[in-house]
């Protein structure tokens, strides 16, 4: 009885507990959930090149095509494309649109200048002295910038070096600098350094030919020791010695780098394409002035010829065997199966009275190699796509594909004419010289590219104008009031 009691009391003040309680604070809606990256993720850059016949560097042309560019890399090719209403927009109508060019062993003249940060007094023609390239530079301590890439070349770059302007009117987007691949930007040095150390130089001269051929047979041998040790894979077993073993043989072997040679007589060449077929490696072979010569051997090695078409040795008379130079030497090693890249007769940039010789005849050098009999197509290649592959950059530079860099030349003719200046040049999505704002070729049948979007530019600020004189208009006829 007593037990009812209580409950009923605890049944009737249960209410008024209740009633007297705060009541509870509303539950606030969950936060959206924010991306700290998205939210500090830039936005996308866009820029149409529009209405050009594209050259892609591939053997295609796209008459009247567009390339669609997207944070300095090219997105889409082709027409009726989508393109986002803030993009940027170049009518190149009228013009062609190539892939900007590839300079092989050009001096550090190109890209260091009085702002430099550094001395390079590293800097080395490979072609000039090849025991110092192939040997030097391990002492340089490497610097690493923003995103964390090291490089012992970024303190050395000068984005406002005036030759790097020339070599940009002249098409060269791209160059190599004692084994490093450089892009030719003017808006600061980030990225500059696509890749370094891409090669490793051997000699096949004289003395030194017994010597390379026994250091890539004990690599080769060291190798063989390796993989039957991993696959016994035995923990008590010994791992093989690597003791006197050449690394930079082993790691052509590996496929890790390319191994380049130095060669331009018949006997060299046949030797260095003997070593190359013996041991299973496609060597880059620079001068090869005699490489017609030998073509077939140099071709079934799977061969890189880097060589200047104009250069120039009589044939001996007192020989058995052909010698000298032909003008058909490039022709000849590509129809048997090599890859040819042209180079200039002078790496540097001269203003000093060797016009047509130095870096800046890069073009010229691959059509006289026209002359000789290569196709245009192959001449386009040897300036392009061929030097980025020898330069491990190919993915990124050397043709006009959805993916690779967008560094493309505008030309009112072909680039591969004495007489077809560049008009404008992009390096990564952004015009780095345009003729028209440069000292150098302003004064040459100025282009109308840059005019139109003057005109373009003068028009909006004019309308802007107008509008913000009635707007003011309207004000003062308020003071007035």
């Amino acid at each position: 009885m007593k037990k009812i009691t209580l409950l009923s009391a605890a049944a009737v003040l249960a209410p008024a507990a209740l009633s007297a309680a705060p009541a509870p604070a509303p539950i606030a809606a969950p936060a959206p959930l924010v991306d700290d990256e998205d939210a500090d993720e830039p936005e996308d850059e866009w820029h149409l090149v529009e209405g050009g016949d594209v050259y892609t560097g591939t053997g295609a042309v796209l008459r009247g095509a567009s390339i669609l560019i997207k944070n300095g890399v090219i997105d889409e090719i082709g027409y009726d494309l989508f393109v986002p209403e803030e993009a940027e927009r170049t009518d190149v109508s009228g013009y062609r649109v190539y892939p900007g060019l590839v300079a092989l062993g050009a001096t550090s003249r190109v890209t260091v200048g009085r702002f430099a940060a550094e001395d390079p007094s590293w800097a080395v023609d490979p072609l000039s002295d090849p025991d110092e390239w192939m040997y030097g530079f391990d002492d340089l301590e490497p610097t690493v910038d923003d995103e964390g890439f090291r490089s012992r070349y970024i303190d050395s770059y000068d984005p406002f070096s005036p030759y790097m302007t020339l070599a940009l009117a002249n098409g060269i987007t791209a160059c190599e600098q004692s084994g490093a691949a450089f892009k030719l930007r003017r808006d600061g040095i980030e990225g500059v350094v696509m890749n370094e150390d891409t090669t490793v130089g051997f000699s096949m001269r004289g003395s030194s030919k017994s010597n390379t051929r026994d250091a890539f047979r004990e690599a080769a041998r060291y190798l063989r020791e390796m993989a039957a040790w991993q696959r016994r894979g035995e923990p008590d077993d010994e791992e093989p010695s690597s003791r006197g073993i050449d690394r930079n043989a082993v790691r052509v072997l590996r496929n890790e780098v390319r191994a380049s040679f130095v060669a331009e007589d018949r006997l060299t060449l046949l030797a260095i394409a003997e070593l190359a077929q013996d041991f299973g490696f496609n060597p880059i072979v620079q001068g090869a002035r005699e490489g017609w010569i030998v073509a077939d051997e140099l071709g079934r090695a799977g061969s890189i010829v880097v060589l200047d078409p104009r250069a120039r040795s009589w044939n001996d008379p007192e020989s058995l065997y052909q010698s000298g130079s032909s003008i058909e030497n490039a022709a000849i090693l590509h129809a048997a199966g090599c890859q040819v890249a042209v180079r200039t007769p002078s790496s540097s940039i001269d203003t000093g009275g060797i016009a047509g010789r130095d870096l800046l005849s890069l073009n010229l050098q691959a059509g006289y190699a026209i002359r000789g009999g290569l196709s245009e197509q192959a001449a386009l290649e040897a300036i392009t796509i061929v030097p980025a592959r020898i330069l491990g950059v190919d993915h990124r530079v050397g043709s006009i594909e959805v993916g690779k860099d967008a560094d493309l030349l505008v030309t009112r003719g072909d680039i591969l004419h004495y007489e077809t200046l560049v008009e404008l040049a992009f390096v990564a999505g952004d015009i780095a010289y345009d003729k028209t704002k440069e000292l150098f070729y302003a004064h040459i049948r100025p282009h109308e590219i840059t005019a139109d979007l003057e005109a373009d530019a003068a028009a909006e600020a004019e309308a802007n104008g107008e509008e913000e004189g009635e707007d003011g208009d309207a004000s003062d006829d308020g003071d007035d009031d």
